[in-house]
């Protein structure tokens, strides 16, 4: 049965603040069957902003290629509003409406009208006065301006097409505990074999489709269990059990897993069929350590990878202290802080050794490990490289998008960030690009992720963590 379209009352009419465009430029394709409304004001504003190599100087110039893209040709009709199903493969079904005449608003006797964003408020006003019957929303990412909006009648919200969760207490753990009852509900007609001193499970049962590949499972008790869900069809899955990097035989370069989620991480980065790896959790948690330690065993002895890239984003977390001095490598030492400790740590495992031996393994160590810049990795492509991206939660989809992709054959990607801990301006935990693989990533067979839940580092850290 045909759907009757709806009546154009119940459609909405959108008013878009410039750093709605400036933050994501597809937005004009994300309203569905509502309409979008362009004041002069937020074009005036998409021109000033179009200048530079910043990611928002881009953003302004593939805004402005997308209205003109839709209002080309359409001049005598303009008024009327261009249809925006044309051009979003009918993602978007509303029209795009630009001000096309001076608009008087009685803003003007309550906010200084010199001001942009008293401009767009005013506008939104006005549109507001002429469609009673509708609903006229000012969507904009400015706290500020949706107070303003509110404190004059005029509904505002935020944009959150961008958001991967709206909130980050339901993003994806990567570690179950199975209930006390699985066995008695799931272990009817299960199959188990050995193989390479592992154990396989197939079990059926109603828990079973909310399992996600490579997932990671445990029970406590009498006989418990740690396992990872190797593949799910249906009611159907087979769980194996893991590596136990808890024993002092099984160290990875001298570090043991501490606690049951630690050994789960391990699994991962040790895993060769998996090449995408994601580690969230607190500081202290002991994600950098592992990573490091599992990628130096994994390059210098197993010789998997050819060498350790080792990069973050460059957000001071205080006032910036100038330009620093040297080559890509030197002048981004002072953000590598973690990689040195972490070395320190590893480097101390080593005790039979001696000084002289320790010295040599760190220049082996050193030779085998790069510091890179984001700033020229596109186009770049890594192969056979053990990649670690470290403070992930600070970069944008768009550009966790553009790092992952540098991945060639044989290259892990690892991704290492705690989403409490956002330092870049305008991002937030549920748009935060880690957020955003960690969910989309979920569930492929070379994916794996986990939460660390415990710190690690000292009793001291662990209670500042929680009381701070």
């Amino acid at each position: 049965m045909a759907r009757k379209p709806k009546p154009q009352s119940q459609t909405k009419l959108f008013v878009l603040d410039t750093n709605v465009l400036l933050h994501d430029p597809t937005c004009l394709y994300r309203f569905q069957e509502h309409d979008i409304y362009l004041p002069m004001a937020t074009l005036e504003e998409l021109d000033h902003n179009k200048k530079g190599m910043s990611e928002v100087a881009r953003n302004a110039r593939q805004a402005s290629r997308f209205i003109e893209e839709i209002v080309s040709g359409r001049e005598s009709e303009i008024s009327e509003g261009a249809h925006l199903a044309p051009h979003s493969h009918n993602a978007a079904t509303g029209r795009l409406l630009l001000q096309t005449h001076p608009i008087d608003s009685d803003i003007t006797s309550v906010l200084p009208y010199s001001k942009v964003d008293n401009q767009i408020l005013g506008v939104a006003g006005y549109l507001k006065n002429k469609y009673p019957e509708r609903p006229v929303i000012l969507v904009t990412k400015d706290i500020n301006m949706r107070i303003k909006a509110r404190a004059l009648g005029i509904a505002a919200e935020d944009y959150y097409n961008d958001k991967v969760l709206e909130d980050t207490d339901i993003l994806y753990t990567g570690v179950r505990e199975l209930p006390a009852d699985f066995w008695d509900t799931h272990g009817k007609g299960m199959e188990s074999w050995q193989k390479e001193g592992r154990v396989y499970y197939r079990v059926t049962g109603p828990l079973v489709p909310s399992l996600l590949i490579n997932e990671f499972v445990y029970q406590e008790g009498e006989r418990p269990l740690s396992a990872q869900v190797l593949e799910v069809k249906g009611n159907t899955a087979v769980l194996v059990t893991i590596r136990d990097f808890s024993h002092y035989k099984n160290n990875v370069w001298g570090i043991t897993a501490r606690n049951r989620e630690q050994n789960f991480a391990l699994n991962v980065l040790m895993n060769p069929d998996i090449d995408f790896v994601t580690l969230l959790g607190q500081a202290g948690t002991g994600k950098t350590l592992l990573t490091l330690a599992a990628g130096l065993t994994q390059t210098l002895e197993e010789k998997r990878y050819s060498e350790i890239i080792m990069t973050r984003v460059t957000v001071p977390v205080g006032e910036d202290i100038g330009f620093l001095p040297g080559t890509e490598e030197e002048k981004m030492t002072p953000w590598m802080g973690a990689l040195e400790d972490n070395l320190d740590v590893l480097n101390m495992n080593d005790q039979e050794a001696g000084e002289w031996g320790r010295a040599a393994t760190q220049d082996l160590i050193r030779s085998r490990i790069k510091v890179k810049s984001l700033n020229f990795m596109r186009g770049r492509t890594f192969i056979n490289k053990f990649l670690i991206i470290d403070e992930a939660q600070n970069l944008t989809p768009k550009q966790m998008k553009t790092l992952i992709t540098r991945a060639g054959p044989g290259t892990k990607v690892v991704c290492l960030g705690n989403i409490a801990q956002i330092d870049t301006p305008y991002l937030t935990e549920g748009s935060s690009g880690l957020t955003y693989v960690v969910d989309r990533f979920k569930g492929w067979p070379h994916s794996g992720h986990v939460t660390l839940a415990r710190g690690e580092r000292s009793r001291l850290a662990d209670h500042a963590a929680s009381v701070l």
